[in-house]
């Protein structure tokens, strides 16, 4: 009797063993039957101006050098999937300089973008008596007498996928978008290979 009963308590936790693999397999199943059906591709970004305002820096032997600058970015997001909403919760953009932030973040307006949607957002962007390393300030004066600075425009944020009823969590969403401007009038450099709109990197 009682190897009987061990035999039928193995017989039954192999038989739940067995639902619960099978189970996992099928789940796995939809969800890569899911994505090769809806198949997301991450937003596009591009930046489509970006007019230098104002650009003021103090002498490299200041201590600690400054800078103030003032910009007007007009950036745009487009949606490229034809079954996958997304909802961009939290968005967040500086610019920078050789990988330095030379403005605050200003947080630009959620949004949610349906299929092949487009969303266009027209920031100021600011710094004010930004404190900066001396090879920052001796850089940006050199652009200046080249007539030539190269600036990044970055995004940080949260995006979440929304397909039907179902909604994602939240994922980090990172998006840069280079730039060259000209000192003396603000505006970006166009031709000889340099694009009108810039399209982004994007991260996700």
């Amino acid at each position: 009797m009682s190897k009987d009963k061990d035999h039928k308590r193995r017989h039954f936790f192999r038989g739940i063993v067995s639902l619960c693999v099978t189970i996992v397999f099928f789940i796995l199943l939809i969800i890569l039957i899911v994505y090769l059906v809806l198949r997301p591709t991450k937003p596009k970004f591009y930046l489509q101006n970006l007019h230098l305002i104002k650009l003021n820096s103090s002498p490299a032997t200041n201590t600690p050098p400054t800078l103030t600058i003032n910009l007007q970015a007009t950036l745009a997001s487009r949606n490229p999937n034809s079954r996958i909403g997304i909802y961009y919760s939290s968005l967040n953009t500086y610019v920078t300089y050789r990988d330095e932030p030379v403005t605050v973040p200003v947080s630009l307006p959620p949004v949610y973008e349906g299929h092949k949607d487009v969303s266009v957002w027209s920031p100021v962007l600011y710094g004010s008596g930004v404190p900066v390393d001396p090879y920052i300030a001796n850089a940006i004066a050199q652009d200046q007498a080249a007539g030539v600075l190269l600036l990044h425009v970055k995004v940080d944020g949260r995006v979440k996928w929304k397909v039907g009823t179902w909604t994602s969590g939240h994922y980090h969403l990172w998006v840069n978008c280079p730039i060259f401007v000209s000192p003396s009038n603000g505006n970006p450099l166009t031709g000889f290979g340099l694009p009108d709109t810039v399209e982004c990197h994007v991260d996700v």
